[in-house]
């Protein structure tokens, strides 16, 4: 359905952080990144699945359908461990949509503060679908511990409060080249890079 896959990807989301990600880490080698934010006739699409790979799997296949093209998807988000794993697959939702980030960490910082157990992991699944049917995926994760603080202005979402130990800094200290390199997104799109590469 796609033509000429080397050259043109669709990721099947609105997200600029997650773009922007896709970019850096697959446009230095040949591929011209597109996502739904060069499609606006294509509204929201509604997740409605119970796992990161279902919601992904929604996205992928019916941006697929829509633009008669392959298309790739994501879905992530961050699980804490003493909130029984919230905010999960409701990461960007938890609190309300429109809930600025800034917020939304607070309230998690100000939930952790009496725990012992602060670890948490980011998680990403990765659909690739051509219409209704699934290509493959990949799903990958990154292991921190909730910090006391927000710090850091780079990357996106709870980057800030997203401690990772190894690097004794935050997701939103670290430069895209030290995220990319140990974020689960960027293992994800690492992998789907492979795939690309052996497909194309």
């Amino acid at each position: 359905m796609i033509v000429n896959m080397k050259k043109e990807i669709v990721i099947a989301t609105k997200n600029k952080g997650k773009v922007k990600e896709f970019k850096e880490m697959l446009e230095p080698y040949g591929y011209e990144v597109f996502s739904l934010l060069d499609f606006p006739e294509i509204g929201e699409i509604e997740e409605t699945g119970s796992t990161f790979i279902e919601n992904a799997t929604i996205k992928a296949t019916t941006a697929s359908k829509m633009l008669n093209k392959m298309c790739i998807a994501d879905d992530s988000g961050l699980e804490i461990s003493a909130l029984d794993n919230k905010p999960g697959i409701y990461s960007s939702r938890w609190l309300g949509e429109d809930t600025p980030y800034e917020e939304k960490i607070a309230y998690v910082i100000n939930e952790l503060i009496d725990k012992e157990d602060r670890s948490c992991r980011f998680v990403c699944a990765i659909v690739i679908a051509d219409g209704d049917n699934i290509i493959t995926s990949f799903e990958e994760s990154c292991n921190g511990i909730i910090a006391y603080e927000m710090k850091g202005d780079n990357g996106f979402g709870y980057d800030p409060c997203f401690y990772y130990e190894p690097y004794n800094k935050t997701m939103a200290e670290l430069s895209p080249q030290e995220k990319n390199e140990i974020s689960h997104r960027g293992k994800a799109i690492k992998k789907l890079k492979g795939w690309l590469d052996e497909n194309s």
